[in-house]
């Protein structure tokens, strides 16, 4: 079934201004009811495991061969065609930086069944441009994923606007952009974005406990100190960073839309606060996930 969100763009019809439609004599398509009543874990991710939902990790690429990443879809990097321009081209999944396989054996380890598209827009040294970044951004986006990780960021506000536009354009794809803050108190992007759902750390070793951040920008923390994380050459080291609390919510992120793909990210989003271990019920008590 083809979700109506990925088809193609809505045309112009003679008399009913731009977006609009003559619902008069075409009806709309019908559209499930999700009700956000009464949510918990159990109704969140209860028993699912990501199957249907489709992921792409925006990073320094992926080592398909890690025993904790166990495979992945896809694996994609951003190249100069024979034009000199950027393109993105299908590739081995290697990952010499050990970045982007820390991110996959992440979300593995939460949503194993999930699909994993690995997209290399980083360097060796896990650095990156930003016209990489937006080139990669943009190929993810039209291909529909349902989740993207971007587990970076660019301290260089020349691609702000363009980043708000593809931040704006994922929202109305359902399109789930989960990205990480910086690790130090400086100006970056695009994480603080209201269209994207914004992720920094918390100490515990819990992968499934996450909270609530009232304290903006950044919305929700994740597992993300001394965390066991694949690497290169098949090892598993322990690591700091945002950029590991991030694929702890697009693991969630995975498994909950998977279970429910008719939720917008919005709802998404909701759902991710209502099921935070430090949001209360109505009744005033702790709300506390299964």
């Amino acid at each position: 079934m083809t979700m109506p969100w990925r088809g193609a763009a809505i045309e112009q019809f003679p008399g009913v201004p731009a977006w609009g439609a003559p619902t008069s004599r075409r009806p709309l398509e019908p559209f499930p009811v999700v009700p956000l009543g009464g949510i918990d874990a159990a109704w969140a991710w209860g028993g699912a495991d990501g199957s249907g939902a489709r992921v792409c990790i925006l990073d320094s690429g992926v080592d398909a061969s890690h025993p904790l990443v166990g495979g992945v879809d896809r694996a994609l990097s951003i190249v100069l065609d024979d034009s000199g321009a950027l393109a993105v081209a299908p590739v081995e999944p290697t990952d010499s930086a050990g970045h982007g396989t820390a991110c996959a054996g992440i979300i593995r380890s939460i949503a194993p069944a999930a699909e994993i598209t690995s997209l290399r827009v980083l360097t060796d040294a896990a650095t990156g441009t930003g016209h990489a970044l937006l080139t990669g951004l943009d190929w993810a986006i039209d291909e529909g994923f349902d989740v993207i990780n971007l587990s970076l960021a660019t301290t260089k506000a020349d691609y702000t606007l363009a980043l708000y536009e593809l931040a704006d354009r994922a929202y109305f794809r359902r399109c789930t952009l989960v990205v990480s803050a910086h690790n130090l108190p400086i100006r970056s992007f695009p994480w603080p974005f209201a269209a994207v759902v914004s992720v920094a750390s918390h100490d515990q070793d819990d992968p499934m406990l996450h909270y609530y951040n009232p304290a903006p920008p950044v919305e929700f923390l994740a597992r993300g100190v001394a965390v066991p994380v694949a690497w290169t050459n098949g090892k598993v080291v322990r690591s700091t960073g945002n950029s590991f609390a991030s694929p702890h919510i697009a693991g969630l992120c995975a498994l909950i839309v998977g279970k429910h793909p008719w939720l917008t990210p919005a709802q998404l989003k909701t759902v991710l606060y209502l099921t935070a271990r430090n949001v209360t019920s109505s009744s005033g008590e702790d709300h506390v996930p299964a």
